[in-house]
């Protein structure tokens, strides 16, 4: 049986890709006001311009292509189990070539019901005012608000449950409840984050740290975790 390896992916994986990554703390995210363009409320009030904001997100992810830490966790499955949980909303992993991807905070490429919450899959750059579901009501991004339940939380807590090691790669995992995945591993896996600004509070934890961006920094680990299961 293959070990397990749990990859839990932040923004910083897909920057080097192009995607604009929601880093900073002054609450603006490529110039909007994410209260005014990510929660339940903006939506209620204004959801033409939420609309619009995340039909450039759209765009932008139809334009990237993966990049060398995408690729580079596909070499994983060859020897190991791996199972990809993201914060990010783009296909990214997907057409890298990863086989188990959880997406924790939705997924652009699809659009959901206002009814029902329904899925479909939504390919086309724009989702405007007045495209619906078949029954009816106004289609929405399929992405999780702020303010809004993660419902795959559980299963990613199931995900690492044996998990042998879990790399975390570019994120500062400042975002609850997704930031507890450190939480859900056993205290015998063996923990690395990846990432070129590492908070202080890791360098205090039993987590092997490479401090660079995510190119560089998977594509070095992941040569090395082959190396070693070459040698075992």
């Amino acid at each position: 049986m293959k070990q397990k390896i749990v990859v839990f992916t932040g923004a910083g994986i897909s920057a080097e890709s192009g995607i604009q990554t929601f880093r900073d703390g002054d609450g603006l995210w490529e110039n909007h006001d994410i209260q005014q363009v990510a929660t339940p409320e903006a939506w209620n009030e204004n959801p033409r311009l939420v609309l619009d904001f995340y039909n450039e997100r759209r765009k932008q992810v139809l334009k990237a292509k993966p990049n060398e830490a995408h690729q580079s966790l596909v070499l994983l499955e060859e020897n190991f189990d791996v199972q990809i949980i993201t914060q990010n909303i783009d296909d990214l992993h997907e057409r890298a070539g990863s086989k188990k991807v959880l997406h924790l905070h939705g997924e652009i490429l699809k659009a959901r019901s206002t009814f029902d919450g329904e899925l479909y899959d939504w390919k086309k750059p724009t989702i405007k005012l007045g495209d619906k579901c078949p029954k009816g009501f106004q289609l929405r991004p399929h992405v999780v608000w702020f303010g809004e339940p993660v419902p795959n939380m559980l299963e990613a807590a199931n995900w690492c449950d044996d998990a042998k090691f879990l790399i975390v790669i570019g994120t500062s995992l400042n975002v609850y409840p997704a930031a507890n995945i450190l939480n859900f591993v056993s205290t015998n896996c063996v923990k690395y984050l990846i990432d070129p600004q590492i908070p202080k509070s890791f360098l205090e934890n039993n987590i092997k740290i490479i401090q660079k961006k995510a190119g560089e920094g998977v594509t070095e680990l992941v040569n090395q975790l082959l190396s070693l299961k070459e040698q075992v």
